[in-house]
């Protein structure tokens, strides 16, 4: 056999396994893509280090040697190869980078500060555009590139429901939105129309009316978040970021689910869903940053059993509005 038709057969061995596996499958097509179309038992340990490089051991490193790993371990159950054509794993570096969980009282902080750092003629979008997109971004837990490319059209304020654009992806998605967040953002809409000055069809405005850079928008967060005082005190070298709204809106939801005593056998999987991911297993990444005393529960769960699809259970969509 050789290394295309293994990479095919084994991509649909795991996705008959109910996963989507995108970011395994687009590590194999690449390792096959370097190597070439070898018949399986040609491939040789050179090959694999080529391919895993001879860098700094990273995460990701660790993560394609794994891929290629449970790959050719496949093959050899299957007897197509005799043994793993991989150099030994090496240990990898510790962990410089942890994703930050703001608390409520910092997130209030954030949103208080912006009337602070959003002063003056020099500002590029208003204090008030500023606290919007950071309670959309809580509130939601979408990519900051899937709420700056969010158009009017996108959001049905009559039925509560918000379409999602990843541009990485070319996926949208249809997400359903808290009332209070609604009417957040339908005040914020009806002050942008009054003023006059909406040139741009995206939701989130410039003062004068154009679609927010998502650089503009990375550097007045490191600002503000200066401001506001938030800061480290783990010891971590990186500062809070405002991608981590993401990581805190994921972490706040599993907590309150948690709490209310929800099936998180079902919640799991709508939460993965719901924030566009492609893998059910990335959800898994929160369940250690949730508080410790829900951590063994979390760890016992099951997500993936079950075949019905999240957006055709009427109580859980009912329970995703109440968020």
């Amino acid at each position: 056999m050789r290394l295309r038709e293994g990479i095919r057969l084994y991509i649909k061995a795991k996705r008959m396994q109910g996963v989507e596996w995108v970011k395994g499958a687009q590590i194999l097509r690449c390792f096959g893509k370097e190597v070439g179309n070898l018949p399986l038992h040609l491939i040789r340990v050179h090959h694999a280090e080529s391919f895993l490089g001879d860098g700094l051991v990273s995460r990701m490193w660790g993560y394609k040697y794994g891929v290629l790993h449970q790959f050719f371990l496949y093959w050899v159950a299957h007897q197509e190869i005799g043994g793993l054509p991989l150099p030994p794993r090496c240990r990898p570096l510790p962990q410089t980078f942890v994703r930050y969980i703001y608390s409520r009282a910092e997130l209030h902080r954030l949103l208080v500060s912006t009337s602070k750092t959003q002063r003056g003629f020099m500002s590029i979008f208003t204090a008030r555009t500023f606290r919007t997109l950071l309670l959309f971004l809580y509130g939601t837990g979408v990519l900051l590139g899937e709420a700056l490319r969010l158009e009017r059209s996108d959001i049905d304020f009559r039925k509560r429901r918000i379409t999602i654009r990843n541009g990485r992806f070319e996926r949208t998605r249809e997400i359903p939105i808290a009332p209070d967040l609604l009417e957040i953002l339908r005040r914020y809409h009806k002050n942008m129309r009054r003023k006059g000055t909406m040139i741009d069809p995206q939701f989130f405005l410039t003062v004068n009316g154009e679609k927010l850079n998502d650089h503009t928008v990375q550097k007045t967060f490191e600002r503000l978040r200066r401001v506001a005082e938030v800061v480290r005190t783990d010891g971590s070298r990186y500062q809070p970021r405002l991608h981590d709204l993401r990581h805190t809106f994921a972490v706040h939801r599993l907590t309150a689910w948690y709490k209310r005593g929800a099936d998180l056998n079902r919640m799991l999987p709508a939460l993965a869903a719901y924030m566009g991911m492609s893998d059910l297993r990335a959800t898994g990444r929160y369940r250690a940053l949730t508080p410790e005393r829900f951590r063994k529960q979390l760890n016992t769960l099951s997500p993936m059993r079950g075949k019905k699809r999240w957006r055709d259970d009427a109580q859980l969509m009912k329970f995703l509005d109440s968020l």
